[in-house]
């Protein structure tokens, strides 16, 4: 068992795809009884979300999922080598950004970087999508 937020977590079961991320067959439990769950994680163990989401993700936009910080066990932003872009996404919205991507006024991101903000470079998309992600999150 692992506690992982205040829920005591049991994977039942692991099924692992060549496209990069794994399934696992969990109950979680937070002291009313244990629920049964399916959730996606990379193969290092950070958690993806929901199976759907896992396969958008990784298989169909290509997109190789990461954790915005080292503390964080959640992935919300991800590189797609095939597009030149970083993108970020909560349950709520996915966005993807690249060089040339610049920060309007009313955009999510404008919240933590100045508006004008141009990505120059992919180091830049991928703080737009940091800040993208963490706007929607």
């Amino acid at each position: 068992m692992t506690p992982t937020n205040g829920f005591e977590v049991v994977t039942l079961k692991v099924r692992r795809y060549a496209a990069g991320y794994e399934l696992r067959y969990e109950t979680w439990d937070h002291g009313e009884g244990p629920v049964p769950i399916t959730a996606a994680y990379t193969p290092a163990g950070d958690y993806i979300g929901n199976p759907r989401d896992a396969y958008f993700l990784v298989v169909k936009k290509g997109i190789a999922p990461e954790k915005i910080a080292r503390e964080s066990n959640v992935c919300s932003i991800g590189y797609c080598k095939r597009e030149w872009k970083w993108y970020g996404w909560s349950h709520r919205a996915i966005f993807g950004f690249g060089i040339g991507a610049r920060v309007k006024k009313g955009d999510c991101a404008a919240e933590s970087l100045k508006v004008g903000f141009t990505a120059k470079t992919l180091a830049d998309a991928k703080r737009i999508a940091v800040a993208f992600a963490r706007s929607v999150s």
